[in-house]
């Protein structure tokens, strides 16, 4: 009922910028918080950053000061704009959106397919 699609990944190199996005469709009522994770080979899927509907933001420490996470509330579109990346910044990228599917319904969290994305040095 409810997709998540992401765009945007791909490869650079070190010190290089990429943007992603993933706009959420089908029976969405609302979407609270938005956000990315990510997720390198023999590591844990980690926090790079969430933000609330009113904008709020909240960053990993990893990336603070070189992401930048937005969202279009009218499209139900989150973006995130990565600067100065690292070699350590490979990983697959997922979005993930709190939606709610009716008005009395709580939110729940869909996750989208992931995003490679490949630094080189």
């Amino acid at each position: 009922q409810v997709q998540l699609v992401e765009s945007g990944g791909g490869s650079v190199q070190a010190g290089g910028s990429l943007g992603l996005s993933c706009a959420a469709s089908g029976t969405i009522f609302s979407i609270n918080a938005m956000g990315w994770y990510r997720q390198a080979p023999g590591k844990q899927r980690e926090l790079v950053a969430t933000i609330t509907t009113g904008g709020t933001t909240n960053y990993g420490d990893s990336v603070k000061g070189r992401f930048t996470i937005s969202r279009d509330n009218a499209k139900n579109t989150v973006y995130l704009q990565m600067s100065s990346l690292k070699p350590e910044d490979t990983a697959v990228y997922y979005c993930v959106a709190e939606i709610r599917l009716t008005p009395k319904s709580l939110g729940r969290p869909s996750w989208g397919q992931g995003t490679q994305v490949t630094v080189s040095s």
